[in-house]
């Protein structure tokens, strides 16, 4: 069996990969699949559903290059396939399409809360968001404070960190989006998955809420 083929079951019953790079068993959340499109070019395939033999690369930037430099997709795909130096960058961008895609997507069906006193408001709410989304570029401070009001309910959403202010604003329809929260459901869990992948990518993208520390003064 292709090393990029290679499968076991994980404890919850899911499908793992094995990198072609590193030989580990990764869960969705660390890998992105890779396949040859018709003229023999190697392309992400962020949402799995591209034909073809799946060749699987944790998802971290300079694995995904050494891969590239060495040569390890042709030696995957046993075939003479071309994977350019970009690799990397269009992995990148489209973890970035697709999360700004999802986003887009909770705000048409009511699952997103945008701003900051929305967002602190939604603590205490009936049902509390799942997801807290921070501009990547935007000012600690605002995650302190709204570290310290999840903590005072209770409550640990997922912080996604990774997307910049112009991409928020590309992905909601909004200038200058810094705070904004999912509610729990299917989007909320693709977006903590591709924010963990985009991590890779994109140094320091993800962290618990919970786990940032209170700023005092502000509890």
């Amino acid at each position: 069996m292709n090393v990029a083929e290679r499968t076991r079951e994980d404890e919850s019953g899911g499908r793992e990969r094995r990198c072609i790079v590193t030989g580990e068993i990764l869960p969705d959340a660390a890998r992105v699949r890779f396949v040859a499109d018709p003229s023999g070019n190697i392309v992400p395939d962020v949402e799995g559903n591209l034909p073809g033999r799946g060749i699987w690369v944790k998802a971290d930037r300079e694995i995904l290059a050494r891969a590239v430099a060495k040569h390890m997709f042709s030696r995957a795909a046993k075939a003479d396939v071309t994977a350019t130096a970009d690799l990397p960058e269009r992995a990148e961008a489209a973890l970035v399409r697709r999360m700004v895609g999802d986003l887009g997507l909770a705000r048409k069906s009511a699952a997103l809360v945008l701003g900051f006193d929305n967002v602190l408001r939604s603590f205490s709410g009936k049902v509390p968001p799942a997801v807290v989304v921070e501009a990547a570029d935007g000012s600690p401070d605002g995650r302190r404070k709204l570290a310290n009001a999840a903590s005072a309910q209770g409550l640990m959403p997922q912080v996604v960190a990774c997307l910049t202010r112009a991409e928020l604003a590309l992905a909601l329809g909004r200038e200058n989006v810094i705070h904004a929260a999912v509610k729990p459901g299917r989007l909320a869990e693709r977006l903590i998955l591709e924010a963990a992948r985009l991590e890779g990518f994109r140094p320091a993208g993800r962290m618990a809420i919970g786990r940032t520390a209170p700023e005092k003064g502000h509890g």
